[in-house]
């Protein structure tokens, strides 16, 4: 089996008939979707127990990097909408893991901060986060995994 096959094998569920896929096997973004089915499904998998989603621990995350930063700026960071970020950050405000302010900057803005249960679920998270990685990580060496990040980059930046 060829290092390409193995790779697939590892990454994505066996289905009968999947050997010949045709001239699909080589449409880039066939290969992204079934890594990303892959990906989201061992993280889901992985953060059963916490109730978050990833969106949500991404958002904590940069709460906790950030702090007082506006839903404006999260938003930016995230490449998200304003109401897809304001629903995230309601949620997580109704969870009591995060609290909006009034800013100190700018009088127009609300500064988010985590709250101890936001600290205390974000702490949680990484470690599943750090599982999760693992995992993921697994399937290449580091000098692999530096340039798919690099790789990656290219197309969402």
């Amino acid at each position: 089996m060829s290092r390409r096959r193995e790779v697939l094998a590892i990454t994505t569920p066996h289905v009968v008939g999947d050997e010949d896929i045709g001239e699909i096997r080589n449409i880039v973004g066939f290969h992204i979707r079934l890594a990303h089915g892959a990906v989201y499904r061992h993280f889901t998998e992985t953060f059963a127990q916490l109730d978050l989603t990833q969106k949500q621990v991404s958002v904590l995350w940069l709460v906790a990097d950030h702090p007082d930063i506006a839903q404006t700026g999260l938003a930016q960071r995230m490449r998200m909408d304003r109401a897809t970020t304001m629903a995230i950050v309601n949620r997580l405000e109704a969870k009591e893991y995060l609290v909006r302010s009034k800013s100190s900057s700018d009088g127009r803005k609300q500064a988010l901060n985590l709250t101890a249960p936001g600290r205390k679920a974000l702490s949680t998270a990484k470690r599943a986060i750090q599982q999760h990685e693992q995992w993921l990580k697994s399937r290449f060496n580091a000098k692999e995994v530096a340039k798919l990040i690099e790789l990656l980059s290219r197309i969402h930046e």
